[in-house]
């Protein structure tokens, strides 16, 4: 068995107006769903992706409203990927963040693919990198007016693993998620190892892992911005119960299986302490709300829907009418 790519990445922000902002306005992502934080609902989960909700294409945010600063470091998801289809696109992206003043733009090449690095607001760190199709294929554009559509984002690129020791690492993601190691380019910091490449599925940016060693940094203290989880893609429901065998015939410690009504999911920790998640495709974002109309109301899954009431009056409100 392996994994199927990436599913979605998950991150925490202390204000969901201005990270609903960021993501759809500036970004031009779909929000497909507007829901809580399962495990504690007093707090909003908010899903930005492409126009369907594809799995790996889907960007996630819990929010904190007390969260504090992020001290990055090691056994991290240090920074995640963004695709688009060209390097024109990469043009007008270069320019439309500088037209916001998004912070930290550096536009380089990483693998031999041009990138281009840039932060949020509350300090996430993301990139957009240009991908030719030949790999996991694309989500579909969500279409907004001031971006040209063959320009817009359709889906997550390579996830960013900051470790103090790649070995370890590596060896989960080949022995039992079913990466294999595709090559290397050098670190962008000065003296340090090369970043390990892991692909898996198809392919391409997508289904790519990139895994740095830094052995001049600390442990990361997460807070906004930081990365909370990485998610493998699951291509069948009937892999999901084996996967959980897998992975406890191998030792790992999980969550068991966990049904988040939108997929289905399996958590654990790899040797270097990042959480990652396996999450199966279906059954999807519209389980409970029609494509048209993904992300308009607050969702919670079936479990969740007898405390509508006392959920919703503990959840402060959210206008993001008051900055679009």
């Amino acid at each position: 068995m392996q994994v199927g790519g990436i599913h979605h990445v998950s991150a925490l922000t202390k204000d969901a107006v201005k990270n609903h902002y960021f993501f759809t306005h500036i970004l031009g992502m779909r929000l497909v769903k507007k829901s809580v934080n399962q495990d504690s609902p007093s707090s909003y989960h908010l899903f930005y992706a492409d126009a369907k909700g594809t799995p790996g294409t889907d960007m996630t945010y819990f929010d904190i409203p007390m969260a504090g600063k992020t001290y990055p470091g090691v056994s991290s998801i240090s920074n995640t990927g963004f695709r688009i289809k060209s390097v024109e696109a990469l043009d007008f992206w270069e320019h439309r963040l500088q037209s916001f003043a998004i912070p930290k733009l550096e536009r380089t090449t990483a693998f031999d693919r041009e990138v281009l690095y840039f932060e949020d607001f509350e300090g996430s760190r993301l990139h957009l990198v240009v991908d030719d199709g030949k790999g996991i294929p694309y989500g579909e554009a969500w279409e907004k007016e001031d971006i040209p559509i063959e320009y817009a984002i359709v889906g997550l690129g390579p996830s960013y693993l900051t470790v103090r020791h790649a070995e370890r690492t590596v060896e989960t993601l080949t022995n039992i998620l079913g990466f294999t190691i595709i090559g290397s380019y050098p670190s962008r910091v000065e003296g340090q190892p090369d970043t390990v490449v892991a692909s898996v599925a198809e392919g391409g940016p997508a289904g790519e892992v990139h895994v740095q060693t830094r052995t001049d940094l600390p442990v990361e203290r997460p807070g906004r911005g930081s990365v909370h989880h990485v998610a493998f893609r699951i291509p069948s429901m009937e892999e999901y119960p084996k996967w959980q065998e897998r992975l406890t015939q191998a030792g790992y410690q999980t969550s068991g299986l966990v049904d988040r009504y939108y997929f289905k999911s399996i958590y654990f920790r790899e040797p270097s302490g990042i959480l990652y998640e396996l999450a199966t495709d279906e059954p999807g974002f519209d389980s409970d709300e029609s494509l048209e109309t993904l992300g308009e109301k607050l969702a919670l899954p079936p479990f969740l829907e007898p405390r509508r009431n006392e959920i919703e009056s503990k959840l402060r409100p959210l206008s993001f009418d008051m900055i679009d």
